[in-house]
């Protein structure tokens, strides 16, 4: 008799929690685990997705295959680097906008102490994006880690350990139309912006190390 009265119980408070979704977002317990999703410094977190269903979203490249070297006409090694080209899928029917956001998450940390570079910084994405091209420049443009407003290609320093380092590209599905900024924001700001907002995730890694 107890064993039924406990199933029933667990039953109702899924369907509670189900009906209730866009509030369980706005609770101090939502926005702890997002503010953890972005406590390390880099993009490559994903503790958010521990609160949500599985996502089909994906982000990929013709370029290079998730996990594989980055070539060279994409980094600094090449005359005029430009960004790879993307392919987007699986966006979420709510989804608003979206977030794409390009780090080092090996950089010395004789070089920058919170070990992290940020490459590209894209945000205000059309939720109905489902490819950017190699060398485009999407939607808005905030500030790379050199303080610039474009993308900014892989170049790991010869000198120091690792020698090659890995690229997280991170795209976010937002709740929201957009975000706005006075001047070109960093990764920071756009991240600071979006807690709370964030409906999933998606990545792709690539490697790179300099001849």
């Amino acid at each position: 008799m107890l064993g039924w009265i406990a199933g029933a119980i667990a039953l109702v408070a899924v369907i509670v929690a189900g009906v209730n979704l866009d509030y369980i977002k706005k609770t101090e317990t939502y926005t702890f685990v997002s503010d953890q999703l972005h406590s390390t410094g880099g993009a490559a977190s994903s503790i958010l997705s521990s609160m949500q269903t599985t996502s089909s979203m994906k982000i990929s490249s013709t370029a290079f295959e998730d996990g594989s070297s980055i070539p060279a006409s994409f980094t600094c090694d090449a005359p005029s680097p430009i960004s790879p080209p993307l392919q987007i899928s699986g966006v979420p029917q709510e989804a608003k906008s979206l977030v794409l956001i390009m780090d080092d998450p090996d950089v010395p940390k004789a070089l920058r102490p919170d070990g992290v570079f940020d490459h590209w910084v894209v945000f205000n994405l059309p939720p109905s994006t489902t490819h950017i091209e190699e060398g485009a420049t999407p939607a808005n443009v905030g500030l790379n880690g050199s303080g610039k407003s474009t993308y900014a290609g892989p170049c790991p320093p010869r000198e120091y350990e690792p020698s090659e380092h890995r690229y997280v590209f991170t795209l976010y599905a937002l709740d929201i139309d957009g975000i706005k900024f006075e001047q070109a924001p960093t990764k920071a700001e756009v991240l600071e912006t979006i807690k709370g907002h964030i409906i999933t995730e998606a990545q792709l890694i690539g490697k790179y190390k300099r001849p």
